[in-house]
């Protein structure tokens, strides 16, 4: 895959990363849309420098009028089927979709009313492969993490159960609680976690309908995610094995560019 310019991958100063680190009760009224993206590999810099210098800002201006919560670009890292398949990731977090999904948030004209659209936009040579709407329903994060110098990678899992809330309430009531211990005893180069729950679509050819989210420093953490000899596991980790339909998916994926309030 064609590594992005150094240029356009500066870590954010503040980064909440999708909004993760809201309060609980400020992510219960969120929904994320995640739109997946297939960028031709003659094209990934000038995406690349088009949506950081553009519609970044545009996202921004969204967020600070509070017409949006999180505008997020990441770059998926190695994969398979790669001509045919998604190589980016978009993420804008709302606290009122209504407010913003069919209105201008996304209009450029007033931010740039010099730039024709066709030097900005990116959708002519892209293919959007999905859009699906997702809610946020839990965060950990290490004690002592600095979200701004160590969220660097994130690992998306996609989970498919019998019963989602099932598998969501078991995550939060066994997998964060040992994760969040092993975070802050330094037992796991792991340092922040959270979940979803897919909203739309549903069923039919869907192939997962959860998903949580591994934060990482580097990506050598995130491929090996390595944990200490001496760490003692649950004896009902085997839960989630037992409640999956199928083995979760794995995929990485590396910041290029974040927006937030």
């Amino acid at each position: 895959m064609k590594q992005i310019s150094s240029l356009y991958r500066k870590t954010v100063s503040v980064f909440l990363w999708l909004a993760f680190l809201m309060p609980a009760q400020e992510l219960q009224s969120q929904i994320s849309v995640y739109q997946y993206r297939r960028v031709p590999a003659d094209k990934i810099d000038e995406f690349i420098k088009r949506e950081t210098t553009y519609w970044s800002k545009v996202a921004q201006k969204a967020v600070d009028a509070k017409r949006m919560n999180f505008w997020g670009l990441f770059e998926k890292v190695g994969g398979y089927d790669l001509p045919n398949s998604s190589n980016f990731l978009f993420i804008n977090t709302f606290s009122n979709i209504d407010s913003a999904w069919n209105g201008d948030v996304f209009d450029p004209t007033k931010l740039f009313p010099k730039i024709a659209y066709s030097q900005m936009e990116t959708m002519s040579f892209t293919t959007v492969t999905s859009q699906i709407f997702f809610h946020g329903e839990d965060w950990a994060e290490a004690k002592g993490v600095n979200p701004a110098k160590d969220f660097n990678y994130v690992v998306m899992n996609y989970h498919h159960s019998k019963d989602p809330g099932s598998f969501i309430n078991a995550e939060k009531t066994i997998w964060k609680p040992f994760l969040q211990s092993a975070m802050d005893k330094k037992q796991t180069q792991q340092v922040g976690w959270g979940n979803a729950s897919v909203l739309s679509p549903t069923g039919g050819d869907m192939q997962f309908n959860t998903i949580s989210y591994d934060l990482f420093r580097t990506l050598q953490d995130a491929l090996l995610t390595p944990w200490a000899p001496d760490l003692v596991a649950p004896d009902n980790l085997d839960i989630f094995g037992k409640m999956r339909t199928v083995p979760n998916a794995r995929v990485i994926y590396r910041v290029v560019k974040v927006v937030s309030n």
